[in-house]
């Protein structure tokens, strides 16, 4: 019996709209990052990018529970010495909070050229409007 290999011709790419408003940032960023891999479908390839496109919306409104607004850093190094910057997930929230979810979903995604390939179906948009609606996006909800 021989496994299924989708080839990259036949991938079908279908476009999927995350309301993060409310919910945890690990479980937006899980979903968000299964989707854009592909494992969701039956047709899964590992070598193949058979994943779907992804539009976060809302990603000033997303959670962090318990006292990581306080205790998670994210870090920065600018490669020059004493080029080190430090935010806490407070910081990073209020500012950049496109940039946090971005991180997190890519750190979810394989580290390499097809890692690489996938994180750029992601489109996150920090309030509820977003440019995509002629690619007429189907609703994922988070459990």
């Amino acid at each position: 019996m021989t496994s299924y290999m989708q080839k990259k011709e036949t991938v079908e790419h279908k476009w999927y709209v995350i309301d993060a408003e409310g919910k945890p940032l690990g479980r937006v960023a899980s979903l968000a990052a299964t989707y854009l891999r592909g494992k969701h479908k039956p047709t899964f390839t590992p070598h193949i990018d058979c994943g779907d496109n992804i539009i976060i919306i809302n990603a000033k409104k997303v959670v962090l529970t318990g006292n990581k607004l306080e205790n998670k850093m994210y870090y920065n190094h600018s490669m020059y010495q004493g080029g080190l910057r430090e935010r806490t997930a407070k910081v990073m929230k209020e500012k950049y909070p496109v940039e946090m979810i971005e991180r997190a979903v890519k750190g979810m995604l394989p580290h390499n050229r097809l890692g690489r390939q996938m994180y750029k179906k992601l489109f996150v948009y920090e309030g509820n409007e977003h440019k995509h609606e002629a690619q007429k996006p189907e609703v994922l909800e988070v459990k």
